[in-house]
Order: C-alpha cells, then sequence, then structure tokens
C-alpha cells in the first residue's frame, strides 16, 4: 500500500488471532497502519475507501482468516433517498437540533455516555466507563473530529462523534438516551450527519462496517442507496 501525497510505503502491522466480537464463532484478526505514522486527512480519506476505521490514534481493517462478513458501508449522500421510516423519524423529530460544538471533552458528554453503554452494552467491558478511556476511544491528536449533539430546548440528547477528512465524514461512534427509544435516536443522528455532509458538500458518509445477517447492524442497510467494499472492489446497492 502506499500513501496518496508521497507514494511511500505504508507499513501494515497485523494483530493475533483472538475471538470475533460479532461472529463469536470465529476469530478475528485486524491489520493496523503503522503507529509510528502521523496520518493527514487526505491519507485517513484515501484508507476509508480501502476499508479503514479509525479507533483512537489508530486506523485499522478487518483481516480475518476466511472471513469476509464484515463490509464496511458507504452512503453517497448526493444520491440518498429517506425511506418512510426516514421520514417519520425527521418529522418525529423536528423540534431536535444540530450543534456543532468542535472538539472538546465535555463532562455532560461522558455522563450521557456512561449511561449509554451501561443500557446498551451490559457486561461487554465498555459499560465500565472512565473519562479518559473514553476520550482515548473516541479522539486521536491528528484527526479532524467533531462532536454533533442533538439537543431538544437545550437538553442533551445524544452525541454523534464524526470525523471530516475534507472528502467524506466518517460516524466513527454515536450514543444518546437510552430513556427515549421512540425518537430512535441512532435513525436520526445518521440522518442528521447526512444533511450535514451535504451542507458541507462531501461525497460519501461512512458508516463503518456491516454484516449481513447480524441483527444490531440491520439498521445500516436500511440507508439507501449505499455501497459496500467486498472483495470485488465497492458494489453499490440502489435504493429499491
Amino acid at each position: 500500500m502506499t500513501r496518496p501525497d508521497s507514494q511511500a510505503h505504508l507499513r501494515l502491522f497485523g494483530t493475533g488471532l483472538r475471538p470475533c466480537p460479532y461472529l463469536h464463532d470465529r476469530p478475528s484478526q485486524f491489520d493496523f497502519v503503522d503507529p509510528r505514522l502521523t496520518p493527514t486527512p487526505a491519507l485517513y480519506d484515501e484508507l476509508l475507501t480501502q476499508g479503514f476505521r479509525r479507533g483512537g490514534e489508530h486506523l485499522y481493517r478487518t483481516a480475518c482468516p476466511g472471513c469476509q462478513a464484515c463490509q464496511s458501508l458507504r452512503i453517497p449522500v448526493g444520491e440518498f433517498t429517506p425511506r418512510r421510516r426516514h421520514r417519520r423519524c425527521l418529522r418525529d423529530n423536528a423540534d431536535v437540533d444540530l450543534v456543532n460544538v468542535g472538539f472538546r471533552f465535555d463532562p455532560a458528554h461522558f455522563a450521557l455516555y456512561d449511561r449509554y453503554v451501561r443500557a446498551r452494552h451490559p457486561g461487554g467491558g465498555m459499560d465500565e466507563a472512565d473519562p479518559d478511556l473514553y476520550w482515548q476511544y473516541l479522539t486521536a491528536s491528528w484527526c479532524p473530529t467533531e462532536f454533533l449533539e442533538m439537543r431538544l430546548a437545550g437538553q442533551l440528547l445524544g452525541v454523534a462523534v464524526t470525523d471530516d477528512t475534507g472528502g467524506a465524514l466518517s460516524a466513527v461512534y454515536t450514543f444518546f438516551d437510552p430513556d427515549l427509544p421512540r425518537r430512535s435516536l441512532g435513525t436520526l443522528a445518521i440522518l442528521l450527519q447526512i444533511e450535514e455532509a451535504r451542507r458541507r458538500q462531501r461525497e460519501w458518509l461512512y458508516l463503518g462496517y456491516w454484516i449481513a445477517g447480524l441483527a444490531g447492524m440491520t439498521y445500516k442497510a436500511g440507508f439507501r442507496p449505499h455501497e459496500r467494499l467486498t472483495s470485488m472492489g465497492w458494489e453499490p446497492v440502489p435504493a429499491s
């Protein structure tokens, strides 16, 4: 692999095998970009097209032996058409404002994150929230990351942590009030990120990995049209 700006070789480091966090009967393995490298937004944008994600300071992608179940999914924001349930979600949340507070630690954000992971991921390791680990997980010193708040009359409902590479937005992680299921805040966050990407004239919104048949990821496939990264490259999935 080469860097798009210098064509210098980009070194990858593989992890050992470990249990898959999604498909528990399979092993998983990841390739990480050389941690000694300080990525640029342009390099990050290029690596997103090759299936990489950001976790804290590190860029990685799946490299699991004998398995290609994880497929990167991205939305061409200029072509996206909201479906009936998306229009209903936007209508039901017309009173919710998106507020970009930039890149900063906010104790209110962490408190909401703590509530969210305890409710949604009990016993999974993430429910032992710690402010330092939270910040290390969501941010990187080299990365253009923004915290997009969803607020209702000043009340914090959720936060969409979003990277802007200059060519695309990447949805890093979203957390929200777990006591408001009727508002479908996870869906709303994606719809608002699509609108924000359009406003900034970004071509794509990356949603991370999608696995066919995995209940927790089904919602991603409902945003159409979208593209999935397979062994044959990016394959479009039409709106209907």
